[in-house]
């Protein structure tokens, strides 16, 4: 086939390891060295020769905005990605749900983002912390060339960032989790997905319809009285009675929604101002109470306001992306310490993996999403505290629990590199010998677990994973004060380690630089990030 010289433009905002990924999924892409173009007008561009068309690249690439033909007369084409970022400046320009539609898809000029956009389409639905970027995401299927039909894996898919790329791509995805409210969102945030934008715009107006004639909650709260008992007693505890009343009929109207994917993109709307009409602390990851905070009086205009938002991102972003077929998607309830077993029809069969698991002790994600677990019946009240301890990163502690993951600590302790049990050991030595309180005191424990459970799930993407499959992990550092000293926990450097004692390949470590977050979670971002570039290698008949 005849190569064709195309020239690539650069999305001029991205940072320095953007660019780096940036030229290696061009190269991944179009098979061959990529050559600098220069900079002109504030762009950068680089020149390929390559014998796929400018269409095509313009279908799959990422960080890149528009793709000529190494002719100075072509307009070129814009890249789907930047289409489909596009679409939040349109939604949030004051255009009515009726008339979104009149502007989809975008043909010809494009009002290009010129900043980085990490909330189109579903990625828009609900906070999460420890959410990482589509792009990355996007642009690691890229650079794996994986084929069209293939299937990528998140063993801790969070919030649905993977999945949803994965599925965006046209690849086959499927995410694990622990957190039934992660599960949830996953599933909602790639469903929502596949639904005809009309039937969702439909479902919306219907909604909004009825709920505002509601008149004031009065008699009954079917939806609150369906739960379990300690649940009603928990959620009494964090919500005042009004904000349960103006909640309920909401709840059980959302619940009648015909299309169970816009039912649930309609509860993870609710669920999202459960936090701010409660008594929950502001700007607090634990549930912490305040009874000064909690917008109880206004509980319907905020769930309006937050649906409304929600849905017309949707909206546009499906406008957009009408006709374009999705791939698959399924998410399992499941601990990812147990890969091995939820997988076990798929050993040997996944074509890459990309997750960004928890950080060593750095955030409570179960205990953050207390709220919604309750009143949205997906966990009992009475088994959360069983579930935290099974999360990996969970810093949830008892006493006894202490003790046994330092028993284990002490008789498996050879198997972790020595530069994690030196960075344990220093942290309990200078603990022990000072006044530390007992999250300080119970930490060296709780490291000892998250890198045995991180090593036992490098072996797990061992046996899921293809051979020569690529895993990317995304992972950040933290620290702690421990004797008056601050100790840096490298997780990044640290899981690279443990990857490899696991049998995997560790073929690189692409710093990444922080951006500052604007969310709730903001105070627990790490200090350093890292991809982390593994490969599975091919056994050799002489190794068996």
């Amino acid at each position: 086939m005849k190569t064709c010289p195309l020239v690539c433009q650069m999305k001029p905002y991205i940072q320095p390891f953007e660019q780096v990924l940036a030229i290696r999924e061009l190269e991944s892409l179009s098979g061959t060295t990529v050559q600098t173009n220069g900079n002109s007008s504030g762009t950068v561009s680089y020149r390929v020769k390559t014998e796929h068309t400018p269409e095509y690249l313009a279908d799959r690439l990422t960080y890149w905005e528009k793709i000529y033909p190494d002719n100075p007369l072509s307009n070129g084409i814009y890249t789907r990605q930047v289409k489909r970022e596009a679409t939040v400046n349109l939604a949030r320009n004051g255009i009515s749900f009726e008339h979104l539609k009149d502007y989809f898809p975008t043909n010809g000029e494009v009002t290009v983002p010129n900043r980085r956009n990490l909330r189109y389409g579903s990625h828009s639905i609900h906070e999460y912390r420890g959410k990482f970027f589509p792009q990355l995401v996007r642009s690691l299927i890229n650079i794996s060339s994986v084929a069209s039909d293939a299937v990528v894996l998140d063993p801790m898919c969070g919030s649905g960032t993977t999945p949803v790329e994965t599925a965006l791509l046209g690849c086959q995805a499927l995410g694990v989790d622990f957190n039934p409210l992660s599960v949830l969102m996953s599933k909602v945030k790639s469903d929502i997905m596949t639904v005809p934008p009309d039937l969702l715009l439909d479902e919306y107006q219907s909604l909004w319809r009825d709920l505002e004639t509601l008149g004031a909650p009065t008699g009954k709260l079917f939806w609150l009285e369906s739960l379990p008992k300690t649940d009603r007693i928990y959620l009494s505890r964090w919500f005042a009675v009004e904000a349960l009343a103006a909640l309920d009929p909401i709840m059980v109207r959302i619940q009648a929604t015909p299309n169970s994917a816009c039912r649930a993109l309609f509860t993870i709307s609710l669920s999202n101002i459960l936090r701010s009409v409660s008594w929950q602390k502001v700007d607090d990851l634990r549930v912490r109470k305040d009874k000064q905070n909690g917008n109880q009086d206004n509980v319907k205009n905020e769930f309006l306001y937050e649906l409304a938002r929600s849905v017309k991102l949707v909206l546009a972003f499906l406008y957009e992306n009408e006709g374009f077929q999705t791939g698959q998607v399924e998410i399992i309830q499941g601990n990812a310490r147990k890969l091995d077993q939820i997988l076990a029809n798929q050993a040997g069969q996944i074509d890459a993996i990309i997750t960004s698991p928890p950080y060593a002790t750095a955030l409570p994600y179960l205990d953050t999403d207390r709220l919604s677990l309750s009143y949205l019946n997906l966990l009992p009240r009475s088994e959360h505290r069983e579930r935290d301890y099974g999360m990996i990163g969970n810093r949830e502690i008892n006493k006894r629990r202490k003790e046994v993951y330092w028993e284990e600590y002490l008789s498996r302790r050879n198997e972790l590199p020595h530069e994690i049990t030196e960075t344990i050991e220093e942290i309990k030595s200078r603990n022990d010998a000072s006044n530390a309180g007992f999250r300080r005191q119970n930490l060296p424990a709780l490291l000892a677990r998250y890198f045995f459970d991180m090593l036992t799930l490098m072996g797990h993407f061992r046996h899921v994973l293809k051979e020569n499959a690529p895993a990317y992990v995304v992972v950040g550092n933290n620290h702690t004060i421990a004797g008056g000293k601050r100790i840096e926990i490298e997780t990044n450097i640290y899981l690279g380690m443990l990857g490899e004692v696991a049998g995997l390949k560790l073929e690189d470590a692409i710093p990444m630089e922080m951006l500052v977050s604007r969310d709730i979670f903001k105070k627990n971002t790490s200090t350093k990030e890292s991809i982390l570039c593994f490969r599975n290698p091919v056994v050799s008949p002489h190794s068996l």
